[in-house]
This record gives structure tokens, C-alpha cells and sequence, in this order.
């Protein structure tokens, strides 16, 4: 408990699915949560729920993130964790989805949402963060950043961009004194409305029931376990406390041993 007291955090995508979980984490360990999503009925009934801020937000518009961030700096003084959890699968099948039948327009919806509101985020939160005297950004990627397949080509290098991305800050936060850690956490399989909606459109092309496309990718992991949105929570939780104040540049697998192999 209170691993995170005094800490005023910022979760994008939170009003749902795996940021709730972060949400719901950060504030039993004592934080001070801003949450936003697009969705303002469910961030909003979060907000009544738990007692966080919710503010509606489009992750690819700059201008909202830095009215975000004036606002954050306001009211509470300072940032000191920001996680890029918002993000959009894109089309998952295999007639929309491999390099040749992905559409540019589906392309573009997708780096936009997973690359450049990732970018945008990491570049308004970074000078609160040093004003601050540091903090830690926390982008959620995937194990689709580490294992290339020939569908799901927009969402894969969407989340291999992130991991570069979250290099470059940490290095760049490491040698100019600010103390802005940067890492990022790459889930496996983890049950989630992202995951409900990709098994639909996977059963149906394959002709299959979805309990059967449940059990096939399960059968894949390693421990023989889906990972759930408390495992990825946990590991957000330790790379935004101070226990992880010497780890920046980190590629966080938490898949049950999917990619082991690579």
C-alpha cells in the first residue's frame, strides 16, 4: 500500500479494459489519478466510481494534450507518471490485415492513435515532468512489437515503434539530468474487450466457435495462462514507483512466455 503516495498520475485510454485496471491500482497504492479516454460515458462513471479525474481526450490531437497537461500542473502542482495506454487494434482479419490488403487509411488510423499519441504525449508530459524534478512515462506496447506475423501488420509495427520510441526518450531523459525514466511493457495474450473482439473476427473467418479460437491461443502460451489486466497493473505499478528509480529503456514481457523463442 501507498507505493505510489504523493504521485499524481496520468492514464490515457483508462476508462476501460487494461487502463482501469491501472487506474483502479494506482489508486489503492495512493496516487493522485487523471484519467482520460474518447469514451466519456464509462470515464466518466469511473470517475464516480473511484474518485479520479476523468477529462475527455483524443490522444492524437496536441493541442488537447497540452491543455492536459496545464490543466494536471494546475490543480495538482505537478506529473509524475504518465502511461500511454491508449491505443486501437486496427483490422485484425486476415482479408484486411497483411501488408497487401491492409488499406492506407487503416494504416494511417492506427500509427496515429498507437505512434503519434504515444509521441505527443511523451513530448508535452516531458518538460512538466522536469519542472517536477522527474517522473516516469510508461508506453504500453505489445509482444506484437517483438513477433512479426503476416497479419496484423498496421498494429505490429505501431507497437515496434512505440518500444523504439521508448528507447530514444530513456536515453535521451538519462544523459540530460531531468530523471525522467521511460519503459515499456509488452502484454501477451491478456483478457481484455480488445482481445473479445479480435476472437470474434478471427472464429468467424476461420469457421470456427469462438470457444475453440479461445482454447487454440491459449494452448500457445507457454504457462498455459492468460495473462489478466491485474498482471499488467503490477508491472506498471513497480516502473512507476521509486523501486524502479534506476530502470529506464526496459522492454517489460509480461506474456507467459510467449516469446521466448526470439
Amino acid at each position: 500500500m501507498n507505493r505510489l503516495a504523493d504521485k499524481v498520475a496520468l492514464i490515457t485510454g483508462g476508462a476501460a479494459g487494461l487502463g482501469r485496471e491501472i487506474v483502479k491500482c494506482f489508486l489503492k497504492e495512493g496516487a493522485r489519478v487523471i484519467v482520460t479516454d474518447i469514451n466519456t460515458k464509462l470515464g466518466s462513471q469511473l470517475a464516480e466510481s473511484t474518485g479520479c479525474e476523468f477529462i475527455c481526450q483524443d490522444v492524437t490531437n496536441e493541442d488537447e494534450w497540452l491543455v492536459i497537461i496545464k490543466i494536471i500542473e494546475s490543480r495538482y502542482g505537478k506529473l509524475d507518471i504518465l502511461i500511454n495506454n491508449a491505443g486501437i487494434e486496427g483490422p485484425m482479419s486476415k482479408a484486411t490485415s497483411s501488408p497487401e490488403t491492409t488499406s492506407l487509411q487503416d494504416w494511417k488510423r492506427v500509427q496515429s492513435v498507437n505512434v503519434e499519441g504515444v509521441f505527443i504525449g511523451c513530448r508535452a508530459a516531458i518538460p512538466a515532468m522536469r519542472r517536477s524534478g522527474g517522473g516516469s512515462i510508461i508506453n504500453i506496447s505489445s509482444i506484437a512489437a517483438l513477433l512479426p506475423t503476416p497479419e496484423h501488420v498496421a498494429y505490429g509495427v505501431s507497437k515496434a515503434a512505440v518500444r523504439h520510441l521508448t528507447m530514444s526518450i530513456a536515453m535521451h531523459c538519462a544523459t540530460d539530468g531531468s530523471k525522467i525514466r521511460c519503459n515499456s511493457i509488452h502484454p501477451g495474450t491478456i483478457l481484455t474487450p480488445m482481445l473479445e473482439r479480435v476472437i470474434i473476427e478471427k472464429s468467424q473467418e476461420r469457421g470456427i466457435s469462438d470457444k475453440q479460437m479461445l482454447t487454440e491461443l491459449k494452448a500457445e502460451i507457454p504457462q498455459g495462462e492468460f495473462q489478466l489486466p491485474e498482471d499488467i497493473a503490477a508491472a506498471a505499478l513497480f516502473l512507476a514507483s521509486d523501486e524502479s528509480k534506476h530502470i529506464t529503456g526496459l522492454k517489460m514481457v509480461v506474456d507467459g512466455g510467449n516469446t521466448l523463442s526470439t
